[in-house]
């Protein structure tokens, strides 16, 4: 049976993409049109299929390789071979080490107390500001972001002493963004309006590489006091090359920087319309503090509520809205025949609006994450961080950040929306903000 989609185009799809918005919205027009399984042209794979039903896709989940032509903007970031693509040989000891570092309770309670005065340094500053005063909340969680995720990939002592301190956290954003913007760009064969665009872009990857030399020649210094709940320490126990080492700081900097800052973002944006949501976290988080400002490692295991609510957030605003995979052998996806060397698209948000498993898929309800509801569907409605052996090796590091995060702040502060700012998702290697997520902060009664 053949697989319905749009007409070929000459421009191979970048003309219905833009027309759409960009990519995450064409995948929903395109789903909407066509059903759950739709092929259409991508830039960088001139035939794709996108599968948007959590139950077809579970024929997909053991896939372990990535189209190289889509992921091939990332490979300024790489010297040693795009980390995104390794064939699945390579992949799974590399994956099963990050894992080791990035999923286990004894590293995330090794940094718990960092990550918790960075997160009151951030809740400090806003309480200190005018009440009521508006503060951009993708900026500021990003850069918290950063410095979270640098002190556990460079500080193996989880004191904050070592060189992850010593990064400047707004300054590697921004050449972040140079180097994506310009490289997303020619993918997507966007026009360019800054000449400099690529001399700067350069010039961010240079500043970039430099960074992570200094910091793993410090960290080389501090040998004896690192160890696998750090990200280098275990990268050189394992023998990996110079080249490797960096490549992977880069790439993790990359993925966690954007992810953890925008999920926290999205929420706190969904909870400001939503009053009797934020009144219902607030009433948790009494409960199990009492007058703690933070929780502690264990603590949050006690915040269902919470956890209910970044749950839906990234349902609604998963920060990667969309993955690739390719076939390497004939694929049977219901009635359709995948052949191999398809790129197979995984369209995230369209999954997660799915109206057939999620009942008025736009409405914010965290009741959805009530361990019934849960059981109640498939298991791949709900993929905000991938799916199968490719699947974001920090998700586990990740939730824990942005619960800590949202916790700390909403115990002291209580989130409104600026009035007359809009909020409109956009893709930018994550789906962001175009106009930023502007919020009012006050600070919450004390409690106890």
């Amino acid at each position: 049976m053949r697989i319905p989609g749009p007409e070929h185009r000459t421009d191979g799809g970048l003309g219905a993409v833009a027309a759409a918005g960009g990519l995450h919205r064409y995948q929903l027009q395109l789903h909407d049109t066509y059903g759950p399984v739709v092929r259409f042209q991508l830039p960088g794979a001139e035939t794709a299929v996108s599968v948007a039903d959590p139950v077809l896709l579970e024929a997909t989940a053991h896939l372990d390789e990535r189209p190289a032509a889509l992921f091939a903007f990332l490979d300024p970031l790489c010297e040693a071979g795009n980390l995104q693509v390794l064939p699945a040989g390579e992949h799974a000891p590399w994956r099963r080490l990050l894992l080791s570092v990035f999923a286990g309770r004894p590293a995330h309670e090794r940094h718990f107390a960092r990550f918790t005065r960075l997160a009151q340094d951030l809740a400090d500053r806003w309480a200190g500001a005018a009440d009521g005063e508006p503060v951009e909340l993708q900026k500021e969680l990003t850069a918290l972001s950063l410095r979270l995720i640098c002190g556990f990939a460079f500080d193996g002592a989880g004191d904050g002493t070592a060189a992850g301190a010593e990064v400047d956290a707004e300054r590697v954003a921004a050449a972040f963004e140079d180097v994506l913007t310009e490289y997303l760009g020619r993918l997507y064969q966007v026009p360019r309006d800054d000449p400099r665009a690529a001399e700067r872009a350069e010039e961010s990857l240079a500043y970039l590489r430099a960074t992570v030399d200094r910091v793993v020649a410090a960290h080389a210094g501090a040998a004896g006091r690192t160890g696998r709940s750090d990200l280098i320490g275990a990268l050189v126990e394992a023998g990996e090359s110079p080249a490797r080492i960096r490549d992977t700081v880069m790439v993790t900097l990359l993925a966690a920087h954007h992810t953890t800052g925008v999920a926290v973002s999205w929420t706190l944006h969904l909870l400001g319309g939503h009053p009797g949501a934020a009144d219902r976290v607030a009433a948790e988080l009494d409960e199990v503090l009492g007058d703690r400002t933070a929780p502690d490692y264990a603590d949050l295991r006690r915040l269902p509520y919470l956890d209910m609510v970044l749950k839906e957030s990234m349902r609604l605003f998963p920060p990667g809205p969309y993955g690739a995979r390719e076939t390497t052998e004939d694929l049977t996806l219901g009635p359709y025949e995948i052949p191999a060397g398809t790129t197979v698209f995984y369209p995230f948000w369209a999954v997660h609006l799915n109206p057939e498993y999620w009942p008025d898929p736009a409405r914010f309800d965290p009741e959805r994450f009530a361990p019934g509801e849960t059981a109640a569907r498939p298991r791949l409605a709900y993929v905000p961080f991938g799916i199968g052996p490719r699947s974001c090796e920090g998700a586990a590091l990740a939730t824990v950040e942005a619960q800590l995060v949202l916790a700390v702040l909403l115990k002291r502060l209580r989130f409104g929306p600026a009035p007359g700012h809009e909020v409109t998702p956009v893709e930018r290697f994550v789906l962001w903000a175009r106009d930023g997520i502007r919020m009012t902060v006050r600070a919450r009664a004390a409690s106890v």
